[in-house]
């Protein structure tokens, strides 16, 4: 592991994520996920939100780091308001 430099965000976003994951997993633990279809064009599951969203969010900061001069804060927070909408109403 000597190869990569765990930096401080690093380590914040990979814990972040972890912390996602095991949240939703007691989440459909306590409380099976059943498919329903919202504004995305087919019946997904919580994880299945989850995932897109979180795909979805890495193509916003990729979008805000090579095409704009933007702080990525701001694509942080837009990424946070897309993922929150995507599970409540995807």
């Amino acid at each position: 592991m000597e190869w990569m430099v765990w930096t401080t965000p690093t380590a914040l976003f990979f814990a972040a994520i972890a912390a996602i994951l095991l949240g939703m997993t007691a989440w459909e633990v306590v409380s099976p996920t059943v498919e329903r279809k919202g504004f995305l064009p087919i019946a997904t599951s919580r994880g299945d939100r989850l995932f897109i969203g979180l795909l979805t969010s890495a193509y916003i900061h990729l979008v805000v780091v090579g095409f704009t001069p933007l702080s990525i804060w701001l694509a942080l927070g837009a990424s946070v308001v897309w993922l929150l909408v995507l599970l409540r109403w995807g």
